[in-house]
């Protein structure tokens, strides 16, 4: 029998764990936290950061949704319209 990896990792993963699955600095997972764009809470007396892994994986897929939505823009017509261009809708 074997296990599913999500299981081993529990619901919760640590900040740490959460920049191992990002591929990116622990400093940079701590930074997507607090700036609140990854959806977190804090634990325990010591009020440790903890990422639920649903949230993870919403995360993940809002980020391949705006990449896709960019691509598509880029391919638009309207893409050469100075006035729309993406820099100036944001």
């Amino acid at each position: 029998m074997t296990s599913d990896p999500d299981d081993l990792l529990g619901r919760f993963l640590t900040v740490a764990e959460t920049a191992e699955v990002l591929r990116v600095s622990v400093s940079q997972a701590y930074s997507l936290v607090r700036s609140g764009e990854l959806a977190a809470i804090r634990v325990g007396a010591a009020r440790h950061w903890r990422v639920e892994r649903t949230e993870l994986e919403a995360y993940i897929e809002a980020r391949y949704e705006e990449a896709r939505r960019e691509a598509n823009w880029r391919q638009s017509a309207f893409a050469i319209v100075p006035e729309l261009r993406q820099g100036d809708l944001l």
